[in-house]
């Protein structure tokens, strides 16, 4: 029977879901503004487009200049999340795939400490250097090759709990490199430390402008396979009896999914758990198929994170807390429930 198709309702719903998170996001805050005005300056912002918002200059500053590049950095890195771990769970064809448990994002993070450690003496600090996204996919593409090589070690066969256990391998030992990184670079603990917990409050225009080519890029090229991942979902010798090439079509996925995971962690930081708790929730409430869950998955994708950085900011008050805590405080429970649900997978 031939997969479902994206339905126009669900399209719908998750549009108005970022619409939403947006609105939310830059409403509420240790200032707080009237939604309504909030949306009316919104449309300001469209060329030809002038009305009366209510909002002060003050406010006006604080809603383009601060708010508005977090919460679009947000979507961008939500968005992202997501359809990397739907794409990684369906290539792999494990539930439990997601850009942490396979190690990918603790080799992003090698490549951007590196970067930071590095970098000559003096550098500013502020802002993201244009190679850092590059370095975090070369460090994300080494992880998910080491878990792909060791996931078949004792066997051809890469069963679900092979992988999971040599992402586990993998993200350890990437993290004992970065630690020695950091132990010889003590001058920089503060700072890596900081980005390890997962944060979009230094996010500015500069850094969305640095990893928006390569969210773009990534999403494309992963909206396009989505067909092909619904025939993966059969096996390889079903796929290639039907004209697929697995193998081709599994490495391109992985490689903009590793991309993807890459740009979006060089600019949060490790911020985990979305790559599971989205796609998996849409799997429940929309259907299984690829066509509808990797679109849906990046949208909604990015108003959860969206609307998961405005509870970090209003619950943590003064002291914010990082982002990358909650969605693991969310993520936690969710994993245990999904991997309870899916125990026959990972035998």
């Amino acid at each position: 029977m031939r997969p479902a198709g994206l339905r126009p309702a669900w399209f719908v719903a998750g549009v108005l879901a970022v619409l939403v998170a947006v609105t939310a996001g830059l409403a509420f805050g240790s200032i707080s503004m009237p939604p309504g005005d909030v949306a009316i300056e919104l449309l300001n912002l469209i060329p030809g487009v002038h009305l009366r918002s209510g909002l002060s200059e003050r406010e006006v500053a604080i809603l383009t200049e601060l708010r508005l590049p977090r919460v679009v950095l947000g979507l961008l890195v939500g968005a992202m999340l997501a359809l990397a771990g739907a794409a990684y769970q369906g290539a792999f064809r494990n539930p439990l795939a997601d850009p942490h448990l396979l190690g990918v994002a603790a080799g992003a993070g090698l490549g951007v400490t590196a970067v930071i450690v590095l970098r000559p003496a003096g550098e500013a600090s502020a802002g993201l250097p244009i190679g850092v996204p590059m370095a975090a996919f070369v460090g994300a593409l080494v992880a998910v090759a080491l878990t792909w090589v060791l996931g078949a070690a004792g066997g051809r066969d890469r069963s679900p709990a092979a992988l999971i256990l040599a992402g586990v391998a993998v993200a350890a030992f990437l993290s004992a490199l970065q630690t020695f990184l950091l132990q010889r670079h003590v001058e920089s603990l503060r700072e890596v430390y900081s980005w390890l917990l997962g944060r979009l409050g230094t996010a500015g225009w500069h850094d969305v402008l640095v990893v928006l080519p390569y969210t773009v890029l990534t999403a494309a090229i992963m909206l396009t396979q989505r067909r092909e991942l619904d025939v993966l979902t059969v096996g390889d010798e079903e796929a290639a009896s039907l004209g697929l090439h697995p193998q081709r079509s599994r490495y391109i996925l992985i490689v903009a999914a590793s991309l993807g995971t890459a740009a979006a962690v060089s600019v949060s930081g490790l911020i985990g758990f979305v790559g599971i708790i989205v796609p998996h929730t849409l799997r429940l409430l929309a259907g299984p198929s690829h066509r509808s869950l990797l679109p849906l998955s990046l949208l909604f994708g990015a108003a959860f994170l969206a609307l998961t950085d405005l509870l970090a900011r209003v619950v943590g008050g003064a002291a914010e807390i990082p982002i990358g805590v909650v969605t693991a405080f969310l993520g936690a429970p969710f994993f245990i429930v999904v991997l309870r649900t899916t125990r026959s997978a990972v035998t």
